[in-house]
């Protein structure tokens, strides 16, 4: 059994994009995660020591996000995903990374990467 939590269109200003235009000025970006970690024994203790503290990834991410300057997405999804997995209940994680700006006439583009913990 695996238990998700997530983060929804987490709204980050960073530096990203293939042209200087882009690099130019931070653009807002939608990240959203699904966190899959066994929550058993959180559940039976109440204790975030028993979790993954959504608040404290959040703010690494957010830390993250203004320190970045890449040029795509998949990059930057791939530094979110990183972060999750340092976490040590973290077993797999999917994070979607969003330009809503984009593209004109699109409501936004962007990527949807999974990473797992590597066992050994």
């Amino acid at each position: 059994m695996t238990d998700r939590l997530f983060i929804r269109d987490l709204l980050v200003r960073c530096y990203v994009g293939l042209s200087d235009e882009e690099l130019r000025e931070r653009q807002d970006v939608l990240i959203s995660l699904v966190i899959y970690v066994d929550l058993t024994q959180a559940a039976r203790s109440d204790r975030v020591e028993d979790s993954v503290n959504y608040r404290d990834v959040k703010k690494r991410i957010l830390d993250l996000a203004e320190s970045s300057r890449v040029h795509l997405v998949e990059t930057l999804a791939t530094r979110v995903a990183e972060i999750c997995l340092e976490q040590p209940l973290v077993q797999r994680v999917r994070v979607t990374v969003e330009k809503p700006t984009a593209l004109r006439f699109a409501r936004s583009v962007g990527v949807t990467i999974v990473r797992e913990r590597e066992s050994g």
